[in-house]
């Protein structure tokens, strides 16, 4: 997260396959000024809402119940800031979140964990680190060049 750090402050960010919420929990606590979860497993949502209620950060989160990808189905170009997802390992949705991102960008950077052995297509310029067992991969859109 720290890698994002200068590109936290009053951002809108998403968090795909939110899980317990970390990702977007952590950005909000960094500055970013509101956070949409975006989780389709009724523990993980159960466990989620506790961490938001914990933190009395009711009101700086939109959730969203259902499958990511639907849901990035009904967003514009750019529709946030930053984009977060940590989906599950060893089914290939990493690549397929990036792949969809780079079609039509819903933020102007999205971060990707996966596991270090799954191959994703990555745009030019796209950059990517491992740290240990996982590996984050950070693409920038070119807003600019698409009219945006």
């Amino acid at each position: 997260m720290s890698v994002l750090a200068a590109d936290l402050e009053d951002a809108s960010v998403l968090d795909l396959f939110a899980g317990s919420g970390a990702l977007g929990l952590e950005a909000l606590s960094r500055g970013a000024r509101h956070a949409t979860f975006v989780e389709r497993d009724a523990r993980a949502l159960r466990c989620l809402r506790a961490n938001i209620a914990e933190l009395g950060a009711e009101n700086l989160v939109t959730l969203v119940a259902g499958d990511v990808f639907e849901y990035l189905e009904g967003l514009a170009a750019a529709a946030f800031d930053i984009a977060l997802a940590d989906p599950p390992y060893g089914r290939g949705l990493a690549n397929r979140l990036t792949e969809r991102y780079v079609r039509s960008p819903f933020a102007r950077i999205l971060s990707v964990e996966h596991d270090p052995g799954e191959r994703l297509s990555l745009p030019p310029g796209a950059e990517e680190r491992r740290y240990g067992d996982t590996s984050i991969a950070f693409i920038a859109a070119a807003l600019e060049e698409r009219g945006t």
